[in-house]
């Protein structure tokens, strides 16, 4: 549950000019950095938010019940706090981002809004927009495999094993018959091509057919 100041509480209720966004960004190597919407750096919980950073909110989405949730911020590429080079090697991959609603009179009267992880992030222009995920986005995410007829690897993967120069501009539909007529490569098909679909409730057996119980391929 937030707990919000009851000082912080009144000035909210009464929409004080004196409150601004703060955002707090912790990579996962430990480096934390702040921005702010203010016009003058604040230090928040010993953070120092910078205000030149061009850090503006964006769209938000807030889940309810067991939902993900998810927001959008955009800023602008600052050389001291991330820059091009970082965001291209992957700095800021899965960082921890947390909102705070502050009074820059007073930055220990503040309330934590969200807490998510950097999803996505994209170059727009000079800036860039990062897509974020709240904590229960987990539970929309496939973990594992999924079982179904056709394959789930990239035609060319160490999966696969195919040699893609041996097949030039080849493309693959993921099914067993392609993979073994095509590419003779069924040993490695990674899709359960014998597993039971739809059509098995309206299978019955045919005469003249071999009734073994064994593969119907």
């Amino acid at each position: 549950m937030r707990q919000i100041p009851d000082e912080l509480a009144e000035r909210i209720e009464s929409g004080a000019a004196t409150l601004c966004h703060v955002w707090v960004l912790k990579r996962t190597d430990g480096d934390v950095a702040g921005f702010t919407d203010h016009d003058r750096d604040l230090e928040v919980a010993g953070v120092l938010c910078r205000a030149s950073s061009g850090w503006s909110g964006g769209a938000a989405e807030t889940g309810v019940g067991f939902a993900p949730g998810a927001a959008v911020v955009a800023g602008v590429l600052d050389d001291e706090a991330i820059t091009e080079d970082d965001l291209g090697s992957g700095l800021f991959d899965h960082a921890e981002i947390e909102l705070w609603r502050v009074d820059w009179r007073r930055p220990d009267l503040k309330v934590r809004m969200w807490v998510a992880r950097l999803a996505r992030i994209r170059r727009e222009g000079q800036g860039f927009i990062a897509e974020l995920e709240g904590p229960l986005a987990a539970l929309d995410r496939v973990v594992g495999r999924t079982y179904g007829r056709d394959c789930d690897a990239q035609l060319g993967d160490a999966r696969c094993t195919v040699d893609l120069a041996a097949f030039p501009g080849a493309s693959c539909d993921k099914r067993w018959a392609t993979c073994q007529a095509t590419f003779g490569n069924g040993v490695n098909f990674q899709g359960f091509p014998d597993i039971p679909g739809d059509d098995f409730l309206t299978a019955v057996p045919a005469q003249g057919e071999r009734n073994d119980g064994g593969s119907r391929r």
